[in-house]
């Protein structure tokens, strides 16, 4: 199994901590995305979107991390990070889907260069931007925590999908600087995932290519 990925990529994360609390061992191969190296042809010949992770899995290669991840719930489904039930395994997706489909899409790398590079936006005005889209999208998620009951984790007492999105979308916020006040709720979850081994062996600072 081979994971093309980099440390500070949060969809690379959601996949790191996925393997991480399946137990599942990985070559780790560095994409460095700040460098340009995700359009390399050597590597749009595995991944046409140029977007890291990709997964080397059973013959094939495994492109966007929500994908990648239900991939290994079905083919290794122990420990499960959905739940048994049909309703639950829906609400965890939803809040899964809230941060890769809501959240991530409007901060990721390539769209702060477009504001940086093209629409010539100083570092101030990027980095508003940023903290406006992702604190509105967290406390969206935070009323579908307390809107439901949750448990330890996003759903229920065992870590799910909706965690693996979560904890990656967090570390890119406390790295911006996002204002968590009114997110109890979000940061008691987040907190308590980061207690657990598979998030802390994940998380960016124990990459390879960890760059601080």
């Amino acid at each position: 199994m081979k994971l093309h990925n980099y440390f500070r990529s949060s969809a690379s994360f959601r996949v790191r901590i996925a393997l991480a609390l399946k137990g599942l061992s990985y070559d780790y191969l560095p994409v460095h995305l700040a460098k340009g190296e995700q359009f390399q042809d050597s590597y749009t010949q595995l991944n046409a979107d140029a977007l890291v992770p990709l997964l080397e899995i059973d013959g094939l290669h495994l492109t966007q991390s929500m994908a990648i991840i239900e991939y290994l719930e079905e083919t290794r489904p122990t420990p499960a990070l959905l739940p048994a039930d049909a309703p639950g395994r829906a609400r965890v997706r939803a809040l899964a889907q809230s941060i890769a489909c809501e959240i991530h899409p409007l901060n990721n790398l390539r769209v702060l260069k477009y504001l940086s590079n093209t629409l010539k936006l100083d570092e101030d005005a990027k980095n508003t931007w940023y903290r406006h889209w992702v604190r509105l999208g967290l406390l969206a998620f935070e009323q579908q925590l307390a809107n439901a009951a949750t448990g330890t984790y996003c759903h229920g007492d065992t870590p799910s999908m909706a965690d693996c999105a979560l904890v990656p979308q967090i570390f890119n916020a406390q790295r911006f600087k996002v204002d968590f006040t009114g997110l109890d709720k979000t940061m008691a979850v987040f907190n308590a995932c980061m207690a657990l081994p598979g998030f802390q062996q994940a998380q960016p600072s124990a990459c390879p290519d960890f760059e601080a």
